[in-house]
């Protein structure tokens, strides 16, 4: 029985992932304005946040109003000052653009040589600008946000 229940055990830690986490915990009140945080599942840039103060039987309570980094969608939240929240692991890279598809697709290239043509142009704004300086002939470079497994195109530059 025993050597049953340590072929599980090795069974299951077989079983984990690799690489980091989407997700670090941070205590709620040493969170900042402009830091990011996960409200709801989504992935937030604070913008506002303020601290009431403990109640009789409580702890100190933060409010927190932050908006969604891919949507600009806003969420608000409140949490115990000595909880801990979870912060996403946000990543900015920026790539040189090659090409866009007819179905939007972009083909990017990073400073390493690398290429990949699994992002689409946002239909905002910011797409046609990229889509407009790339048809006038202009080098753009943009830049992809990523976090908790999601990547979005949100800003550009022309390249001097």
């Amino acid at each position: 029985m025993a050597d049953q229940q340590e072929i599980d055990l090795e069974e299951d830690f077989n079983q984990g992932e690799s690489g980091s986490a989407q997700t670090i915990p941070k205590q709620c009140s040493s969170l900042r304005k402009g830091q990011f945080v996960c409200i709801k599942g989504h992935a937030c840039k604070i913008v506002e946040m303020s601290t009431s103060k403990t109640g009789k039987h409580g702890h100190a309570k933060v409010h927190l109003v932050a908006i969604e980094i891919f949507t600009g969608k806003k969420y608000e939240d409140i949490c115990p000052s000595t909880h801990n929240m979870e912060v996403p692991n946000v990543s900015r890279k920026e790539f040189s653009l090659n090409d866009i598809s007819d179905d939007d697709f972009v083909s990017l290239m990073d400073e390493q040589g690398e290429t990949r043509e699994d992002l689409k142009l946002p239909d905002d704004d910011i797409g046609s600008g990229i889509r407009d300086k790339f048809a006038d002939g202009q080098e753009v470079l943009v830049t992809v946000l990523k976090a908790l497994g999601q990547e979005r195109i949100i800003s550009f530059k022309i390249s001097s």
